[in-house]
This record gives structure tokens, sequence and C-alpha cells, in this order.
């Protein structure tokens, strides 16, 4: 069989597979009510490197804050495992059958960094176990929040989760020694969606602009349906400015005090928002300071941004590593789940540790605070609120 055929029929593959997956999303329209719920099921997943550590210390916080919902048996913790990065190249998944299915059994997942094989690794190279676990929950909003109050700067980022240009990141056609192709995939539900999450936290958050971030001038046809979809969707919202920006100049001009003046809320395609949520997180202290949420109609799956850190762990330094990323990821599980006020006390006694007091300080190396140090100092902040 010569190469194009072979180029065609992989091709021909990958577009079957998306228009049975979109058939798929459009089954799926019923909304989980937390408020309905006998019992929110809370599956926690330790992860790889530094994981463990940190998420041990988010253990601690989950048991403070919700120890009387627990004895009371309304909410229950889940502790999963199999996710690490020996049991997967074992396997040979990327999350494992068994471990699947005890993720659909909980309603929220609070998870550790996951290793992400790459060239020259010691391990298989399997697909990221978050990319796997956002298509199988169907997590179609990766929302990362950035907030640097000195600086005015209060944002909040819709990445779409699924798509774009990482959803067929493993199936892209090598034709010959010479070619190379990747795909991009945009949906028209799949951007209505997002973009309708975005306009939805605005309205009933009091924010007035959502951003769309494309490249839409030039990639004018993925690019260009997201944007359209978006215009759609902003009907939907009067009294919310659907503003146009690209991914490019915002790269470049985010920090730019004149340019980001008045900007709420993004809503970007999945490549552009895993790079500009990054960018903005280090303004507001690097990826160790951020938390992540991944949203669908029915899971929600909360993460630390960052990566599993293997020059602390090679360097015996994991103890030191800094908790903060997982627990702003536990305050928007808190948030999700209905408990609002203990999340506002989380984020505060987080701020006050990390920007206001900052009696102690994590810097991932020997002179700072080890993370159950740190925790320790949240605890006592969190009672003394």
């Amino acid at each position: 069989m010569d190469k194009l055929t072979v180029a065609k029929e992989k091709f021909e593959e990958n577009v079957k597979s998306e228009l049975a997956r979109i058939a798929k999303m459009k089954e799926q329209k019923e909304l989980l009510d937390f408020c309905q719920l006998d019992k929110v099921i809370i599956g926690v997943v330790d992860g790889d490197g530094i994981g463990p550590i940190i998420m041990e210390q988010a253990k601690r916080i989950i048991d403070l804050l919700l120890n009387i919902e627990i004895k009371r048996g309304i909410v229950e913790v889940r502790i999963i495992e199999g996710l690490t990065i020996e049991n997967r190249s074992q396997q040979m998944k990327s999350v494992p059958d068994e471990v699947l299915d005890q993720l659909k059994k909980c309603h929220v997942i609070l998870k550790g960094p996951t290793t992400t094989p790459r060239a020259g690794d010691p391990w298989p190279n399997l697909p990221s176990a978050n990319a796997t676990l956002r298509r199988e929950l169907d997590l179609f909003a990766n929302i990362r929040p950035v907030r640097v109050p000195e600086e005015g700067i209060d944002w909040v980022f819709f990445r779409e989760n699924i798509e774009g240009a990482y959803i067929l990141g493993s199936k892209g056609i090598e034709v010959d020694e010479d070619l190379a192709i990747d795909f991009v995939v945009t949906t028209s539900i799949g951007s209505e969606r997002i973009a309708r999450a975005a306009f939805e936290y605005a309205r009933n958050n009091g924010k007035t602009n959502v951003t769309a971030v494309t490249k839409a001038n030039i990639v004018k046809l993925t690019d260009g349906n997201f944007l359209k979809a978006c215009k759609k969707v902003a009907l939907e919202y009067p009294g919310i400015e659907l503003q146009e920006r690209l991914v490019d100049v915002v790269a470049a001009k985010l920090a730019d005090k004149e340019f980001n003046q008045g900007l709420e809320v993004f809503v970007l395609p999945n490549l552009y928002g895993d790079i500009i949520s990054d960018i903005a997180a280090e303004y507001q202290g690097g990826l160790g300071t951020a938390g992540s949420a991944n949203v669908g109609n029915r899971y929600g799956l909360f993460e630390a941004i960052h990566g599993t850190a293997p020059f602390l762990v090679k360097n015996g330094r994991a103890k030191y590593a800094d908790p903060s990323s997982v627990l702003r990821a536990l305050v928007m599980l808190l948030r999700h789940i209905g408990y609002i006020n203990k999340s506002a006390k989380l984020e505060e006694a987080l701020d006050i540790c990390t920007k206001k007091e900052k009696k102690i300080c994590v810097t991932s190396d020997r002179d700072g605070a080890s993370a159950e140090e740190f925790t320790d100092y949240i605890i006592d902040t969190i009672r003394s609120l």
C-alpha cells in the first residue's frame, strides 16, 4: 500500500472517531446538582514525584475543613491508587481500567501531578494521563484563576480542555521521513459549551467582559469557528462585552497594565489556553501557586497545574515542595460542591500565608519551610479566622 493511501486511511479513521465523539457529546446534557446528592464522594489521587508529598498536606486540610461532614456521612473521601507512572507503564495504559472505574464512582477528584513520558525518559511513550481523564470524563472546561490584588489582576481563564491541538496529539500522520502532519480539531458544540461556561461565570460573578483569544486572522477554519461560537453565545448575555484578542499579542502584552486594564474572563482554545494561563500564573508567583479545575456536566477534577518536579525528588528535596497549587485547587473543589464558606476560608488563609504575613516561606530548598511546616501555618491561620 502506498504512503498516500495509508495517510488517507488514517485521516478517515480520525474523522470517523471525531464524528462518533460529537454524537456522544450531544447525548450528554444532564448537569449534576450537588444539592440533590445524599453524599458527595471525593476521590484523592497522589500522582507521581512530589505528588504524594503535597497531596498528604491537602488531605490534612480536607480532614480539617470537612471533618463534621465526613463524620455525618454526607462527604466521603476515597483514596484512589494506581495512577503512578510505574503502574501505568506496566499496564501500558495512560489510565488503567480499574483506576478509571474507581474514578467514575466519585463526583469530584483532587489529583496530584502525573508524569507524561517524553523522548529519552525510561518509560513507554504513553499519552498524558490528564488528557485521557479529560476525554474519558468529558471535562471540557479547564478553569484557572489568577489573582494579584496589588496589581489589580483578577483573571479567570476558561480553556477548552478536550479539542484543539491536543485531542489527536498521538494520532498524527507520519507520511514519510520528510512529512509529518498533526491535526487541530474544533467542533461547534465543543466551542459553544466552553464559551457558555465563561459567560455563565461572568454573569454569576458580576464580571462585565469576556475576552476570546485566538489566531483567527491566520488559522481561519478552526480558530475562526471557535471565535464564531463565542460571538453566537455572547448574544445570549446582554451586558457582558465580548472582546477579541490575538494570542501572540496576549502572550507579549499580558503584563502590560495599559493592555490588560479591565480584563476579567478569558476563553481560549486548548493549546492557547495552556500557554497563556501558564504565563499568567507566573505573574501570581509561579505555577506552584496556581490551582486548576477541569469540569464537565457530570464530573469535576481539580489539580495542581505544575509537574512532578523530578529535580526536587532526585536531589532529596521533595519534602520542601510548595503545596500551594494543590491547595488552591482544593479551594475550587470546595466551591464547586457547594461549600462556599469553607472555600473562602481556605483561600483567605492562603492569601494571608503567601502574600500578607508570609511568616514562613516555601522556597523548594532546604532554606525554606517544608510542605508539612507550611501546611501547619495554613491550618493555624484557618483556625484563627
